[in-house]
């Protein structure tokens, strides 16, 4: 069975690379300062902010570490959709005082571009999300000496991804907070998500590639069991949202733990794309109207969201959150990872004593 290259990460723990602002230079080399491999995320960003953030995140650790990119997404959304939900959310740009978002605003997050620059100035891996990206670019990034892998949500996607070359893939499962890496955004299959350890046996069949698992781990215990599942590796998302180097909303912290927030479902409401959070307010109100239209409905109501966090109302903000997210503990990023590692021993001996924790 190949598995990830022990010199990107001593310990089998991957920092999920989180958008908007959560997957800070400071949390990245915190992880990979501790053995795991820190990940920053270009999604949402110009070219030249992930470079510098690039370039702090050297400052800060000599140890590997990745970068994540979005593919272009297809034009496929409905335009009259989009506009009805537009009139829709007229109320909460009123009771936010701000304006809608332009949702034409761009579907390739400048992809090229930034592809251009991790061509030019190599980092140890790059990841990829929403989709497989061409042989061409994963090939020139092996020339350069990046890591790649890329998310796939079935076996299907995974053996699509091996097709195109990728050195690894990352099993995500239904469990996993923010947005599900499918290729293809399909209506119909909302809601139809295949469990993480299935996803992991199912992948891990079809493809000869390594595999990371992805999807509501935050526990030592949980790491242990994707392993014997088959995979290399465990990428953890919400576990680390909560640390002291998150770049994330001092309230989306606050919500992981907060009876108030007792399930997590997955929403269009504020990207038009299949994503879990908190349930909230917006979730339940606008969720069941929202057209399959990312990144429309993303720059349609990013307004919306940044003004929901400086009003400080948890209650429109996109607080995306794995199925374990009552399990996060506030730790300094290093240090979980520590925990993360001495759960993980600890398991492996009870499993091959034949003893329980």
């Amino acid at each position: 069975m190949s598995s990830v290259p022990t010199d990107l990460l001593p310990h089998p723990i991957v920092q999920a690379p989180m958008a908007g602002g959560v997957s800070v230079p400071q949390l990245a080399a915190a992880v990979s300062e501790a053995g795991g491999l820190g990940f920053l995320a270009a999604g949402y960003k110009t070219a030249d902010g992930m470079y510098q953030e690039i370039k702090q995140l050297r400052g800060l650790t000599s140890r590997p570490f990745g970068v994540n990119l979005f593919l272009p997404q297809p034009e496929t959304a409905d335009p009259a959709a989009v506009g009805v939900y537009a009139h829709q959310l007229a109320g909460e740009a009123g009771w936010y005082e701000t304006e809608l978002g332009d949702p034409d605003s761009g579907r390739d997050d400048g992809y090229d571009a930034k592809l251009a620059v991790l061509l030019d100035n190599p980092v140890p891996a790059v990841s990829f999300h929403f989709g497989v990206p061409a042989r061409e670019a994963l090939d020139s990034l092996r020339r350069v000496g990046t890591y790649t892998l890329v998310t796939a949500t079935t076996a299907e996607e995974a053996r699509a991804v091996e097709r195109a070359g990728a050195d690894a893939v990352i099993a995500q499962g239904v469990e996993a907070g923010g947005h599900q890496g499918t290729h293809r955004d399909v209506p119909e299959t909302d809601g139809s998500g295949v469990g993480l350890l299935s996803l992991v046996a199912q992948v891990r069949e079809s493809v000869g590639i390594p595999v990371v698992a992805a999807g509501g781990i935050m526990r030592g215990g949980q790491i242990a069991a994707v392993l014997a599942a088959g995979a290399s590796a465990a990428q953890l998302g919400t576990a680390f949202l909560a640390t002291h180097e998150s770049g994330a909303h001092a309230l989306h912290k606050q919500a992981l733990t907060n009876p108030l927030y007792v399930r997590t479902e997955l929403t269009r409401a504020f990207s038009g794309r299949p994503a879990r959070g908190l349930v909230n307010r917006f979730l339940r109100e606008h969720g069941p109207y929202a057209p399959a239209a990312y990144p429309d409905v993303h720059h349609l109501t990013a307004p919306l969201r940044k003004a929901a966090a400086r009003a400080g109302d948890a209650q429109g903000m996109a607080l995306w959150a794995g199925q374990g997210h009552r399990m996060a503990r506030e730790l300094p990023a290093g240090q979980l990872v520590e925990v993360l590692a001495a759960e993980l021993a600890t398991a492996r001996a009870a499993l091959s004593t034949g003893g329980a924790r």
